[in-house]
């Protein structure tokens, strides 16, 4: 864990209490007088603290210092990506957030599933753990669009992900919003919004899930 997250982090004082408490004097064993680093998420700082005063419920953090350290990707990568099954997007949302994904925004597409509703609340708990690990310091974004259409009026410069002769890697360096399609693919009034430049492909012939084409695209376009 490269930090822990609180929302009060910055405060000359913090009180720790539940699951923040039981991770770090039961799991990894800090000790009054040990050091702890906090981030809140929202100012880009680092706060150390000392761990002052411990016991069974709640421990008392001071605050030593507060430095300005951004960790993110050198480039800005923004997903659109078409509704999948909940459970297959958190597989993979952890990796996508080590890697730098700045936002993700999903798509109600028309081979998307209606019945498939991303838990919010959830993804960004799954988050929060990444970057406590990752020390990533700004949150990824997350929002919802109701169909790719909506999407690229707020986007008109997406690019698309689908089978293509132009390859991805030429043009990954232009990259900043991309469309990856659910199970099925892309519906043909759906492939018929952008222009043939604007569509990429992989160069292979297999066939990738689309948790496996959003990997792909976020190492290939910010590693």
């Amino acid at each position: 864990m490269q930090y822990l997250y609180n929302e009060e982090a910055g405060s000359p004082q913090l009180t720790l209490e539940g699951d923040a408490h039981r991770y770090l004097f039961k799991v990894r064993r800090q000790k009054a007088d040990d050091t702890i680093y906090l981030r809140n998420l929202n100012d880009n700082q680092l706060h150390r603290y000392a761990i002052t005063h411990i016991d069974k419920r709640s421990a008392t953090l001071t605050l030593e210092e507060s430095t300005v350290l951004e960790i993110k990707a050198s480039k800005v990568l923004h997903v659109g990506w078409c509704v999948i099954d909940p459970k297959n997007i958190e597989k993979v949302l952890p990796s996508l957030n080590e890697m730098g994904v700045a936002k993700i925004t999903f798509i109600y597409c028309k081979r998307s599933q209606k019945s498939f509703k991303p838990d919010f609340k959830r993804l960004e708990k799954i988050l929060l753990n990444s970057s406590q690990q990752s020390g990533r310091s700004e949150m990824m974004q997350l929002e919802m669009a109701e169909d790719l259409r909506s999407f690229l009026a707020e986007n008109p410069q997406s690019k698309m992900l689908n089978f293509s002769e132009n390859n991805f890697i030429s043009g990954a360096a232009d990259i900043e919003t991309i469309v990856i399609g659910c199970e099925g693919g892309f519906h043909e009034d759906e492939v018929a919004l952008f222009d043939e430049e604007m569509i990429l492909g992989f160069d292979t012939p297999l066939v990738l899930k689309s948790e496996s084409a959003v990997c792909a695209v976020a190492s290939k376009a910010l590693l």
